[in-house]
């Protein structure tokens, strides 16, 4: 429900932050990761399969932790935006921004007017709890709203300085995959210049003054990232979680049933030569 944004608090103080990805659209997982202590967790609507209704239960769940709740919007589509701000969602990520015009339609469409276009339903939307903290909804909500535009293309990555001096873009977030796609070299975090594509990225960032936001890959772990200025960190998702910890277990078990099992038949078969 509506409350004070700790993650806003968070990044204004220039402390990191820890956030995870919810692509499940299932309530357990994101209460389990709220509860787990992560700071923040963004709630996938580009490549996540949840529907809004699904948003709200995730939104639900996460409101008995101390996670804050980021949304990422399938696109930097005013009308989707509206509905995720009134569900109570306490962040926006926008995918592929890559330009100051784009950035600054996104952040209209977070915002009532005269600031932005936002459709005004403060009475009854859950972001206002339902119209009974209404007018105070309606006042403070821009203040406790944090705006993420991410970068995932070269043309975004040159226009960084100008997207960055948007007024209401908190954060600009590097998508690795994306923009390695975009240069033709998707996922080779191990190439010279994929690398160097995301230093430049990073540097121009650090020095827009905007907070800077990433995920770790192969040879940038979330320990480099964060000695080298990311605050907005999404390392992992809970279905990363899930897979991982399922494969462990089951590799475990078929390392002891091939040595257990396989030393057992083994040592009958040597028996049955000797008798």
């Amino acid at each position: 429900m509506f409350r004070e944004n700790t993650l806003k608090r968070t990044l204004a103080a220039g402390r990191p932050a820890l956030g995870c990805w919810l692509n499940m659209a299932s309530p357990v997982a994101a209460e389990i990761i709220g509860l787990a202590g992560f700071d923040f967790v963004v709630i996938d609507h580009e490549h996540g399969p949840g529907t809004l209704a699904d948003g709200l239960a995730l939104l639900q769940a996460v409101s008995g932790t101390g996670a804050t709740a980021l949304m990422r919007v399938p696109a930097n589509d005013p009308v989707y935006v509206k509905r995720a701000l009134d569900l109570g969602v306490e962040g926006l990520m926008f995918p592929n921004i890559n330009s100051a015009e784009e950035a600054r339609a996104a952040v209209a469409a977070c915002h009532y007017p005269p600031r932005g276009a936002r459709g005004a339903a403060y009475a009854l939307a859950r972001g206002a709890d339902y119209g009974l903290c209404g007018e105070r909804y309606r006042d403070t909500c821009s203040d406790e709203l944090v705006v993420v535009c991410q970068i995932e293309t070269v043309a975004a990555v040159d226009a960084i300085p100008e997207i960055a001096a948007v007024p209401g873009v908190d954060s600009l977030f590097v998508g690795p995959y994306d923009l390695s796609a975009d240069f033709g070299r998707i996922g080779r975090f191990d190439d010279p210049e994929v690398l160097a594509l995301l230093d430049r990225a990073e540097q121009a960032i650090l020095a827009s003054g905007s907070t800077y936001g990433t995920i770790p890959v192969k040879g940038r772990p979330t320990d480099m990232l964060v000695e080298r200025g990311a605050r907005l960190i999404v390392a992992g998702g809970d279905v990363g979680f899930v897979r991982n910890g399922a494969r462990a277990m089951v590799e475990d078990f078929r390392a002891v049933r091939e040595k257990r099992v396989g030393g057992s038949q083994e040592g009958s078969q040597e028996g049955s030569q000797e008798g």
